[in-house]
């Protein structure tokens, strides 16, 4: 039997759009903390604060973003919010006070938060169901991609132009995506009968324990991407500090390549549990190198590549098997608000571990306090899901 064909042309360019997105969000990334600690002289504190608001505004606009794609049309809803994101970098260009910073990262939250549902709404819509596990591998390896390059080119960036040069840089990146976005053309959603409000409408009740354990696992990953160039450079370490996002979209993007067919022969709970343990083994290997590097700072600046290599494979192992879990527990009526609930599980943890990350690290002494801390949060993560989340999920799933 032929298998349904997966690479049509606005399958293409909605993976164009979404290495563009991201390859502006991750230029821009990890300069931000030095960003704010040179412009503005913020401390470690302030700025886990200021860089969590964007993780916050997104966090508020996700279940409305679920309730409005699965109501109105996907398509604008889809290139308003791709449109506001990139005007936004220019914005930034021209932030003269950190009050005025703040004001704009708020709102990038926002167009970030309803960009990155509809988008991942979007690519189910036009994905045949057979093949959607490997059809959002591939999505999220768009996503990983640029996390290779974005990251590295930032920092590369830092040492020889402005941060005006950079945000124009995230600008550009943006205004080629709108163009391929503009280019996707969505399957007819026939109208559907309008419901009560409720809350089902804004969240996916049945995602809610999946949902508690993905939010322990984002805390100690929304830590590492924004705070582990600045851990390498306070422990000493040799190698370039871009290199960690490098190795660890190397390990996303090749186990996405394998964990989504693996989702797509039914084995959703354990591709998670397989991709948690590999998590915790690399979160106490973070945790491990301030130590390490009192010992041999040759090894334990091979050993942060490795870790990054491990990371990314957790992580890519996991990433399409949630989003299929949260899925395949809605109607396809619910398809945004199953979307909004994963990514805004994803974006509770990533808020709280930009804000306690660098909290922890100022008042232990170090970061490496703070990824200790997200070992053993991982730790708890797994044994929720093994005990209550994944079985959850085999007994209430829909397909």
């Amino acid at each position: 039997m032929a298998k349904d064909k997966l690479v049509l042309p606005s399958f293409c360019y909605i993976l164009a759009a979404n290495f563009l997105l991201f390859f502006a969000f991750y230029l821009i990334l990890p300069i931000l903390p030095f960003y704010l600690q040179e412009q503005f002289h913020a401390d470690k504190s302030t700025i886990g604060i200021i860089l969590s608001c964007y993780t916050i505004a997104a966090l508020c606009i996700r279940p409305f973003s679920g309730y409005l794609l699965d109501t109105f049309a996907r398509r604008p809803l889809y290139l308003l919010a791709y449109s506001i994101f990139m005007i936004i970098f220019a914005g930034y260009m021209i932030a003269s006070l950190l009050s005025i910073f703040i004001i704009l990262r708020i709102l990038h939250g926002f167009a970030f938060g309803m960009v990155t549902v509809s988008g991942n709404t979007i690519v189910i819509d036009i994905l045949p169901s057979s093949r959607r596990g490997e059809g959002v591998g591939y999505y999220g390896l768009a996503n990983n991609t640029a996390m290779s390059f974005g990251p590295m080119t930032g920092l590369f960036m830092h040492n020889h132009f402005s941060y005006e040069t950079i945000f124009a840089c995230s600008l550009l990146s943006c205004f080629l995506g709108f163009i391929m976005a503009y280019l996707v053309k969505t399957p007819y959603k026939q109208p559907i009968k309008k419901e009560p409000i409720s809350l089902d409408r804004f969240f996916l009740t049945k995602g809610i324990w999946a949902g508690i354990s993905l939010l322990m696992l984002s805390i100690p990953y929304g830590m590492t991407t924004t705070y582990v160039a600045m851990y390498a450079n306070e422990i000493g370490i040799s190698v370039n500090p871009g290199l960690y996002f490098t190795f660890m979209a190397i390990g996303l993007a090749s186990s996405r390549l394998f964990s989504g067919k693996q989702v797509d022969k039914g084995r959703i709970t354990l591709v998670i549990s397989f991709g948690m343990y590999i998590a915790i083994i690399s979160f106490f290997g973070l945790a491990a190198l301030e130590k390490l590097m009192k010992w041999d700072p040759t090894f334990t600046s091979y050993l942060y590549i490795g870790i990054a290599l491990s990371q990314g494979i957790a992580f890519g192992t996991m990433f399409p098997a949630f989003n299929t879990l949260f899925v395949n527990l809605a109607t396809n009526s619910q398809r945004g608000t199953a979307t909004s609930t994963y990514l805004t599980s994803w974006d509770v943890g990533i808020g709280i571990g930009l804000m306690i990350g660098g909290s922890i690290a100022q008042t232990f002494g170090g970061f490496n306090y703070a990824y200790l801390f997200g070992a053993c949060l991982t730790i708890f993560s797994t044994l929720f899901f093994l005990f209550k989340a994944g079985p959850y999920f085999n007994q209430n799933k829909l397909r």
